[in-house]
């Protein structure tokens, strides 16, 4: 993946944990973005005192610095590429001072800059699909905001969302049928259950469903585990990811996110 920088032109919070950044600037000169909803970037967020400059190549420090010098690497969705005015915005969800890009996008000042690899991406509302199903938390926002404003009028989106309150809530539009409703944790043991007993209960509509389903490991490993075996979702038909996992910080689920996709998998074999 090609290596970019862009410098901070605005932050703005949309909700209390999650900042919005523009970036902007001749770091971004050529930059393209696929025909996808769900197009993420791959930023470095260099330690505090890092020795080297601001602008950096990733493979290059990783090659020539001591590895606790190393950026932390971490995935995000891009939630708009403004190409004519040159602007790409991002949105990070924000636990204080947990993690590494959550931390910096808080204190995130114009000018600043932020080292990114990419774009990649893999998913896209199917036209063709009889009505769709977007599933997620605060973690799938961008992608799932994104993707309902690909779904055309006519088409029956049903949207199940988890958030801490009313006042994490976010507008979303989209040109189809929209159906959607927002959770809200309580902080009890069973949050875990909210999304899929949400799923369990939307009366799906006849025809194809092509759905999207990411967010926190536990919660999408039941959901997929559903509609795999009681609804008789295709594999084919859902793109379906474990973005994080309660109780792990980044660095640890990193480390066990392959094995516990790969449990997953197994499920359902």
């Amino acid at each position: 993946m090609a290596t970019w920088h862009g410098r901070v032109e605005t932050t703005e919070w949309l909700t209390p944990t999650l900042v919005r950044v523009v970036l902007g600037g001749e770091g971004l000169a050529g930059l393209t973005m696929p025909d996808a909803t769900d197009t993420y970037v791959n930023v470095a967020i260099p330690p505090v005192g890092a020795p080297y400059a601001a602008v950096f190549s990733p493979a290059e420090v990783r090659e020539t610095q001591p590895k606790e010098t190393w950026p932390a690497r971490r995935r995000y969705t891009v939630r708009d590429w403004d190409a004519a005015a040159g602007l790409l915005s991002l949105d990070f969800v924000v636990h204080g001072d947990e993690g590494a890009a959550g931390p910096w996008a808080a204190t995130a000042r114009p000018g600043d800059v932020l080292v990114f690899e990419g774009p990649g991406s893999g998913f896209l509302p199917d036209p063709t699909a009889d009505w769709h199903l977007l599933v997620g938390d605060e973690s799938a926002l961008p992608a799932i905001a994104a993707s309902l404003e690909a779904i055309p009028a006519g088409r029956r989106a049903i949207v199940r969302l988890v958030c801490d309150g009313p006042g994490f809530e976010i507008p979303l539009t989209c040109a189809g049928d929209l159906d959607l409703l927002w959770l809200h944790r309580t902080g009890a043991v069973d949050d875990v259950d909210l999304l899929p007993d949400a799923v369990a209960d939307v009366a799906f509509p006849e025809g194809r469903v092509d759905a999207f389903v990411h967010g926190e490991a536990d919660e999408i490993r039941a959901i997929r585990r559903h509609l795999i075996s009681d609804r008789g979702v295709p594999r084919a038909d859902m793109s379906c990811s474990p973005y994080w996992r309660r109780t792990m910080t980044d660095e640890a689920w990193r480390a066990v996110k392959r094995d516990y996709v790969a449990a997953m998998d197994a499920d359902v074999a």
